[in-house]
């Protein structure tokens, strides 16, 4: 009854598909039966596909994102007594395993006016430069990666705020009786926002994690993965270790305060890779515009595909 027969022109009948019953027609229109079980999934594959940044966005975001930074860290209350007990045994930590050199390294740079003045500038403004930099880098010639860096960064710096509401702690410079010279005060640069003119403006009980080490590998991890220059991958991996030695021999970090920075970048890489199911440097460097998103659906939703053969005609053509 689903049947019709014609005959052939060597006189054997044929089978074809009746033009009621197709037993292709559910697959036709796949949206028409599952699409309001796929809608949900489907937008969040969209939203988890890289995508074309937008500049003016992300001009905005980046500005809100380091204006809430500023705001929450500033925010958190400055726990004087607990952040020096905290150094005094991040210190002991330190002398106990043998890596307590941060306030000899502190006084040999410092004898060096030219080399603790370079550092303090150093400190003040790189962190900021080279990061907004890099960002800008990525947004112009690796699109397709951006908004996963991104993240990895932005997620670094979420949960270092976390960092600096659990465990205040003061840094070396201000410590009672560590013998650490604040190289700021002493050389009247501007160099640190938690020190002279500018230490009520900044959390002086911050300095767990470093955010200059995070930022900083960030950046070096970054540079070194994609730029495809042998010297630029050298920089990159200097400049995280440069800023290493930066803050210990400015007193503002210890050297655990910059491993607490790499578990917040380790962190803030791991956020990325759930969300996107690839590091930052695995993706695309590029991604589509819309209209060519557009042009290859169309051209995927033209594809003919082949019918497949009633079986007695299979098996007449078997004969």
């Amino acid at each position: 009854m689903g049947e019709l027969s014609v005959t052939s022109q060597d006189g054997r009948p044929e089978a074809t598909p009746s033009p009621i019953v197709d037993e292709a027609a559910p697959a036709a229109n796949p949206k028409r039966n599952t699409g309001r079980h796929n809608s949900g999934p489907a937008r969040l594959r969209h939203l988890r596909s890289p995508r074309r940044p937008r500049i003016w966005f992300e001009i905005l975001l980046v500005a809100a994102s380091y204006w809430l930074y500023s705001l929450v860290r500033n925010a958190v209350p400055e726990q004087r007594t607990e952040a020096l007990r905290n150094a005094d045994w991040i210190w002991s930590a330190e002398n106990h395993l043998g890596i307590a050199v941060e306030q000899t390294v502190n006084h040999a740079v410092n004898s060096a006016t030219w080399l603790i003045v370079s550092m303090n500038y150093y400190y003040a403004t790189l962190h900021f430069v080279v990061t907004v930099c890099v960002l800008v880098w990525l947004f112009r010639c690796h699109p397709g990666r951006y908004a996963a860096a991104r993240l990895a960064l932005f997620a670094t710096t979420g949960v270092a705020l976390l960092g600096y509401y659990l465990y205040p702690l003061a840094p070396p410079r201000l410590m009672n009786g560590g013998h650490f010279i604040d190289t700021v005060l002493v050389h009247h640069t501007w160099g640190s926002m938690a020190s002279g003119n500018f230490k009520n403006m900044s959390n002086q009980y911050a300095a767990m994690p470093s955010m200059h080490i995070g930022w900083s590998l960030w950046c070096g991890l970054t540079v070194f993965a994609l730029a495809s220059a042998p010297w630029a991958r050298i920089l990159g991996l200097l400049y995280p270790t440069v800023t290493l030695v930066v803050i210990v021999s400015t007193a503002n970090h210890f050297w655990l305060d910059a491993l607490g920075g790499m578990a917040c970048l380790a962190f803030g890489y791991a956020v990325s890779y759930a969300w996107y199911g690839s590091l930052p440097h695995h993706l695309p460097k590029r991604v589509p515009l819309p209209r060519e998103r557009a042009r290859l659906a169309g051209l995927s939703a033209r594809t003919p595909v082949r019918p497949r053969r009633p079986a007695a005609d299979a098996a007449a053509g078997r004969r």
